[in-house]
């Protein structure tokens, strides 16, 4: 009887303490509008069971160890120089092919404090000021680099670099509060992706586990310079890449863990449906030359995850545990950080599945840029790209 009024009262004190917060210690503590939200996922039945028994990223070469930190996005210009990309401290690089070099920065604002830091992590609370471009992509006429940065928007900058010009800050009266991911069409409307409206991006495991619906999905338009909202209420939306004949593009919804096709052409122009369940969080989507797509996967969807998900309660309850948010997310990855790309094809099947179950090379991967028979894969986690040969 002792035993079963002990435990009791242990539970009624941590459910007081959780409530209460009194030292500020959780995860949460310094978000007091914080609020968890339900996952509208797929059944746990539809998640893809997929894998590489392999494990045949472990044979992919790590290249620029230390010379770039959190190349999230990885891109080559029209005339095949490259790789482009933009890294931690807010400069987009180039490689010539011997040596990096400044190419592009997207904020106006650098100064000492966006200097080369030991830590990717050590540049998040100065981010707003020094910028954080992620996705990027090239205007195959224009030669025209577009920038999609956490912080100052939708940018362009002409193909000798240097400042990138502001096209997008803001939509329908809302800033864009983390741009993260876009794509071209022939016609240089660009579409994009901005992941949340109340979160930044140097937040943004607050908004993994918050699971809001404040992203959205653009357009802008080069013509008009007018930017339009085309879905609204979307869970963390990320990556974006049109499909080859440009009739659809695909885009990420990264807390539901799937990808959404949106219609440009035809009888179902304007509208969206779901192309495909994914088997965890996804990032960044790229097309190759066939028209399939490779979608980068952070890590694969656990069942504590999906019951996190399911479940906003039980998920806020562990958040007001005095536990730091690290620790959270990696409950939520299984323990450990390990890579995924898969590729799709253009009707949504899987074709090719690639992982690092361990984390042994490819500890994590942000994008997969399929380029003469190898994978470049970036990653905002790690200090390095990751090449796989493909043959």
């Amino acid at each position: 009887m002792k035993g079963i009024l002990g435990g009791s009262l242990l539970l009624l004190l941590l459910a007081v303490y959780c409530g209460v917060d009194p030292f500020r210690h959780s995860a949460i503590a310094d978000f007091p509008d914080f609020e968890a939200v339900h996952v509208d996922m797929a059944p746990w039945s539809q998640v893809p069971k997929e894998k590489d028994s392999q494990n045949l990223l472990v044979n992919s070469e790590i290249k620029f160890l230390n010379e770039v930190q959190g190349p999230e996005s990885v891109a080559f210009d029209p005339q095949g120089r490259g790789p482009y990309t933009g890294v931690a401290d807010g400069r987009i690089l180039f490689w010539n092919g011997k040596s990096w070099s400044d190419f592009a920065y997207t904020s106006p604002n650098r100064s000492e404090i966006c200097e080369r830091k030991p830590s990717i992590m050590g540049y998040l609370k100065n981010e707003h000021i020094c910028g954080r471009p992620l996705g990027l992509r090239f205007h195959s006429k224009t030669g025209d680099l577009y920038i999609a940065d956490a912080y100052f928007g939708l940018l362009k900058v002409g193909p000798d670099g240097g400042l990138a010009t502001p096209l997008v800050t803001e939509a329908e009266g809302l800033p864009l509060k983390f741009t993260n991911d876009l794509d071209i069409d022939d016609h240089g409307n660009v579409y994009f992706t901005d992941s949340s409206t109340k979160y930044q991006r140097r937040n943004f495991m607050h908004l993994v586990f918050s699971g809001e619906d404040s992203g959205r999905l653009l357009k802008y338009d080069p013509l008009t310079k007018k930017t339009s909202v085309l879905r609204r209420n979307l869970q963390f939306p990320n990556g974006v890449s049109l499909s080859k004949d440009a009739s659809f593009f695909i885009f990420c919804e990264g807390s539901k863990g799937r990808l959404i096709k949106y219609f440009i052409k035809g009888e179902k122009a304007g509208t969206s449906e779901v192309f495909a369940i994914l088997p965890g969080f996804p990032d960044n989507v790229r097309t190759n030359e066939k028209g399939e797509f490779w979608v980068a996967i952070h890590t694969r969807r656990s069942m504590y995850s999906y019951i996190c998900g399911m479940f906003p309660k039980l998920r806020m309850f562990l958040l007001k545990l005095p536990i730091p948010i690290k620790y959270h997310y990696l409950l939520t990855v299984g323990g450990r950080l390990h890579a995924i790309v898969i590729k799709y094809s253009s009707d949504g099947k899987i074709l090719q599945v690639l992982e690092d179950a361990q984390g042994k090379v490819v500890k994590a991967v942000s994008e997969v840029e399929e380029r003469d028979g190898k994978l470049w894969m970036g990653s905002v986690l790690m200090s390095f790209i990751a090449v796989y040969d493909l043959d």
